[in-house]
C-alpha cells in the first residue's frame, strides 16, 4: 500500500531553477522525500521519524 504524504516542503538549499528536494509527512509520522523535477511522478524515499532525525543530524554535522 502506498502512503499518502501531505504538507510537502521544499528544501531551503534547493536551486532557484527548480531543481529541488521536497519532504512531506504521512499521518503515521513517516517522512517522504522526493525530487520535484519528476513532477510528483517519481519514487518517494520513506524514512521513519528516527531515521529522518538521524539523517538530518548526519548531513548537518558532516564537514563541520
Amino acid at each position: 500500500m502506498t502512503k499518502e504524504f501531505h504538507n510537502w516542503r521544499k528544501s531551503r538549499h534547493s536551486d532557484p531553477d527548480g531543481h529541488c528536494v521536497e519532504a512531506g509527512r504521512a499521518t503515521d509520522g513517516t517522512v517522504g522525500v522526493r525530487d520535484t523535477r519528476l513532477h510528483c511522478t517519481g519514487p518517494i524515499l520513506n524514512f521513519t521519524r528516527e531515521e529522518w532525525r538521524s539523517f538530518l543530524h548526519r548531513i548537518r554535522t558532516v564537514g563541520h
